[in-house]
């Protein structure tokens, strides 16, 4: 099982042919892929036309899902996003720690195209998909 970030997600949306891209293409339908609910909300946030929303809500709602929050999750991604900060590593997006802290937490790897999760790999033992 994996996570699909949706830097990846959007970009496979939009038709934007990437690393990434290509690799989540070859992917749905043979590799599990769970969805998660900040990431749900990222992704589906940004559609315009109403045909394309629901084209994408039909292809993730038929994933698993999983809840990325809760108070332990919350307080990892706090703690996690200071860790960095001490290391001098400023992640420019909380949503972005939290994803890593979710991974982090329940061993999945994350398949992205985002620079703020580089630093959690280094730094804190994020699996990545390597493309």
């Amino acid at each position: 099982m994996i996570i699909v970030d949706s830097s990846v997600w959007i970009d496979y949306f939009n038709g934007r042919i990437t690393p990434q891209t290509d690799w989540l293409d070859s992917s749905l339908g043979n590799t599990p892929i769970i969805v998660g609910d900040i990431i749900l909300t990222e992704v589906l946030q940004g559609f315009q036309n109403d045909k394309d929303f629901r084209v994408a809500r039909n292809l993730l709602l038929g994933m698993p899902f999983m809840a990325m929050g809760g108070r332990v999750l919350a307080l990892q991604s706090a703690m996690n996003y200071r860790s960095l900060r001490k290391k001098g590593v400023t992640v420019g997006k909380t949503i972005d720690v939290m994803i890593g802290t979710f991974c982090i937490h329940y061993q999945l790897p994350l398949l992205h195209d985002d620079r703020d999760f580089d630093p959690m790999v280094r730094f804190l033992g994020l699996k990545v998909i390597n493309t």
